[in-house]
């Protein structure tokens, strides 16, 4: 990022944002309004902490702030302690949302009202709020208190049984798909935003993260309208494009991507390779001959990019017009001179973790950049900040609160 677009304004700056959000869809769709310039405050509790500050990758931690999961999807943010579960609590996280142009949740359904923080009892305190009830189902409907991750509303969404070898199970996915339902909440969230400013009203907004999945393969369901065909899993192949594939270049677990759609294509991975005789194969004579001889075409381009580093067959590809990408390791990402250059990746300070790499926001934007301006917050860090200088608490009223563990 250039040095001036750290002074420029975001495109949500002066929104605030009430996060009730936890585990990963709500958190994320809340940290990409954070990129945007919106003061995101999550309000949080000891009573019932966030699994992501305490489950990562290295196994179960004790302390809820070193949790490089949580790091990962709560940059950009504030973090207050109430227990919701007390009458005070709840009040006081209403007198936050008051104060507040977004609400974003992603509890069970009903939860929120059981708390009294449901849209009608938020509408009252904030008229024209704008809130987003993510969940796995929906806030309606037979299945809509069944509990859901990932793997089950990518299963429910169709994805997971387009994923995958022929002959192998639904592959479910990662957390990725947490973050692409999270992505369709903020989006949701900046047209509510836009509405409001051209009417003045607010808007509650229902989001189930397995039909936000489904909309991604429409493809799918319009040949199944259509056609009467149900596509099912074929690993990495196309249903018209040859080859097609991820093939093993030389080194340990080292591939790439390959993916050929025209014949100046085709010609060009001749070319490359150093087999222009190739384009006279009666096998490969048109998409639809090599689409039919692929398992012959893909034995002879692996035996090819076998021999040869990732990012060299890339390059060699890529000279004669042919799309080859390696498929990146976290660790090759990261050190990546593309990244680099174009400021994709950003160290953050963290008061525990010290200093971390993360991802920047994906948009580079020229008025209004995106930027990651602070590290995830300490569990309860800006109790200060949110009760005394936002809400006006007197100092022995927050005492008091903290000693009742209302504050907590």
């Amino acid at each position: 990022m250039d040095i001036t677009d750290i002074i420029k304004p975001g495109a949500l700056e002066g929104v605030r944002v009430a996060d009730f959000g936890w585990v990963l869809a709500g958190p994320y769709a809340t940290m990409l309004l954070g990129y945007m310039g919106a003061e995101v405050i999550k309000i949080e509790s000891r009573r019932r902490i966030d699994e992501q500050r305490i489950v990562h990758r290295a196994g179960v931690s004790d302390n809820v702030d070193a949790s490089s999961n949580f790091f990962e999807i709560n940059l950009n943010k504030r973090s207050v302690t109430l227990n919701l579960s007390t009458p005070e609590g709840a009040a006081l996280a209403r007198r936050i949302v008051a104060q507040s142009d977004i609400v974003v949740e992603n509890m069970r359904p009903g939860v929120m009202d059981r708390l009294g923080l449901g849209y009608a009892d938020l509408a009252k305190v904030r008229e024209d709020i704008v809130m987003v009830s993510i969940s796995g189902w929906g806030q309606t409907g037979p299945l809509r208190e069944y509990t859901a991750y990932a793997p089950c509303f990518a299963s429910f969404g169709g994805l997971a049984h387009m994923m995958g070898y022929a002959d192998g199970e639904p592959n479910t996915g990662t957390s990725a798909m947490d973050a692409r339902s999270g992505t369709a909440a903020a989006f949701a969230v900046l047209m509510a935003l836009a509405i409001r400013r051209r009417t003045g009203q607010g808007q509650y907004i229902d989001m189930a993260s397995g039909e936000a999945l489904s909309c991604l393969i429409g493809d799918v369901t319009m040949d199944y309208l259509m056609n009467g065909r149900s596509p099912s899993r074929d690993g990495n192949r196309d249903a018209i494009m040859a080859p097609h594939n991820c093939y093993r270049c030389a080194g340990d677990d080292q591939w790439i991507s390959i993916a050929v759609g025209t014949e100046a294509e085709w010609e060009g991975l001749c070319d490359a390779m150093g087999r222009p005789a190739w384009t006279g194969d009666a096998d490969f004579s048109g998409a639809y001959e090599r689409w039919r001889h692929q398992e012959r075409l893909d034995a002879l381009v692996q035996e090819w990019t076998s021999a040869i580093p990732a990012e060299e067959v890339m390059h060699r590809l890529q000279k004669h017009g042919v799309a080859a990408v390696p498929s990146f390791d976290a660790e090759r990402l990261f050190d990546n001179e593309h990244l680099r250059e174009r400021g994709s990746i950003t160290s953050v300070e963290h008061p525990v973790l010290g200093e971390r790499q993360a991802i920047s926001p994906p948009w580079q934007m020229s008025a209004t950049p995106p930027k990651i301006d602070r590290y995830a917050p300490l569990l309860g860090e800006h109790n200060d900040y949110v009760l005394r200088e936002m809400l006006g608490l007197p100092d022995d009223e927050i005492a008091r609160l903290v000693e009742e563990k209302v504050v907590y």
